[in-house]
């Protein structure tokens, strides 16, 4: 029998795969947990690529260039591989949303690159260029939180009039020549390719949809957040960045879906279809003419929002801008979802040190006028405390009998009340936290700026 003799291609993929199991190795000597991130990306060959890229599902590489880059300088496959697996891990390739495409990506970028600058980690530790220490400055200097939302803001700001025609190499920022400062800041932190990262881009056939990619690293940050919270050893900044963005990413959801979490099971009259055999009803009609042998229950068990509460930080720390987008997003999920009970109460209440206003709303119908002609009053200084004793007086007059729960728009720079009140309660922001720790009472959620 003829001895098969191997080809150049596929000692590259042997090669390769052994560069990538050494790199893993590197990478959990120094961040034992984060095992199962760094082990979760399938590695695949894609000749067509100029440096790593992933999907969710696989780690993308070129052999020629991976074998190439290793002889030379390992450690960057180290920082690049890292970096792939970060980007998952916080799930940049599935909340871009409507954002600008350079932006989000330069934005995800300078945040990866920021925490693994500051883990200080053996086996992915390097010189600071001028570009990037001069930018880490900036964003200290100017109290940038390490947050792509945040981030993005801040390259909006700032960027948002260079349009990407004037970017010549867009789709080729690692080795673009333009010299504009968007330019130059993309390619100083551009270490992956993006491409994939919207599934209608990918023609590569995958087994896992985004959503289950999504899904799967769902599970995988939970599980490293756990793994890291239980280890003794001292976290660098870059762990503590990384350790807050996962606590985040598990307070953000859907979140149509975390206002489900306030809703209560009750009958209320309506036909309930699905409570009987619709073949006995046809057989019955059938037989005797005008006779059903069942006819459907008149009343049904449902889960929706009974009385409840939202308060507004109208104090001078806190963006009007965002506290109406707040509000509308917050009734237009509520209308869209049916999610109110015929009768229900929802209280506006306006606070910054003190009660400002009061609204009730009974019905639907009365949604659409409150925000046309919605004003915020406030401007003081923040202070939650007279907004819980206002609700706790509500209580006491029976004004709210079927209490579900109390959600506070708020940036969180305030005096929390000392005692758990008796009914549901979340601080809600948009954006990265930047407050004052929530109480163990209550929920704190944060939500992407688009919501």
């Amino acid at each position: 029998m003829k001895k098969h003799v191997q080809t150049d291609s596929e000692w590259q993929e042997e090669m390769s795969q052994k560069i990538i199991d050494e790199i893993q190795c590197e990478l959990y000597l120094d961040m034992p947990f984060m095992k199962l991130a760094l082990s979760a990306l399938s590695p695949k060959v894609n000749e067509q690529l100029y440096s790593m890229a992933t999907d969710g599902t696989y780690i993308y590489y070129n052999p020629i260039r991976l074998i190439d880059i290793f002889k030379k300088n390992g450690m960057y496959l180290n920082r690049a591989y890292l970096h792939s697996v970060l980007h998952c891990l916080f799930f940049h390739l599935w909340t871009k949303g409507e954002r600008d495409e350079l932006l989000w990506n330069t934005a995800c970028d300078i945040m990866v690159e920021y925490t693994i600058d500051t883990m200080e980690k053996k086996s992915t530790k390097r010189i600071l260029s001028y570009i990037r220490k001069t930018t880490y400055e900036r964003l200290k200097k100017e109290h940038i939180v390490i947050a792509p939302g945040a981030l993005y803001a801040w390259l909006y700001k700032q960027y948002a009039e260079i349009k990407a025609e004037e970017i010549t190499d867009i789709d080729d920022i690692a080795n673009t020549k333009d010299k504009n400062e968007l330019a130059l800041l993309a390619r100083e932190f551009y270490t992956d390719d993006h491409a994939l990262w919207s599934e209608e881009k990918n023609d590569n056939a995958m087994p896992l949809s985004s959503s289950d990619a999504k899904k799967q690293w769902q599970k995988i940050s939970r599980q490293t957040r756990m793994e890291k919270s239980h280890s003794k050893d001292s976290k660098s900044e870059g762990e503590q960045v990384m350790m807050r963005e996962l606590s985040a990413k598990r307070s953000r959801r859907s979140y149509k879906e975390f206002l489900r979490r306030f809703a209560v099971l009750r009958e209320e009259v309506h036909a309930d279809y699905d409570s009987f055999d619709m073949g006995y009803y046809a057989y019955g009609l059938s037989l005797y003419g005008n006779m059903p042998l069942i006819e459907p229950l008149e009343t049904r068990e449902t889960y929706k929002i009974r009385d409840f509460v939202i308060v507004l930080d109208t104090s001078y720390s806190v963006s009007g801008e965002l506290v109406e987008h707040f509000l509308q997003e917050t009734f237009t999920i509520l209308t869209e979802s049916d999610s109110f009970f015929v009768r229900n109460k929802i209280r506006i209440i306006q606070c910054d040190d003190s009660v400002k206003t009061d609204e009730e709303i009974t019905d639907e119908k009365q949604i659409k006028p409150l925000l046309n002609k919605f004003t915020l009053v406030g401007g003081g200084g923040t202070d939650f405390r007279p907004a819980f004793s206002y609700v706790r007086d509500l209580l006491d007059k029976g004004e709210l009998k079927n209490m579900c729960g109390l959600i506070y728009f708020t940036d969180g720079k305030g005096i929390f009340p000392a005692k758990c009140p008796s009914y549901k309660c979340a601080f809600v922001s948009v954006g990265a936290y930047e407050g004052n720790e929530v109480p163990p009472w209550a929920m704190q959620v944060e939500l992407e700026e688009t919501i």
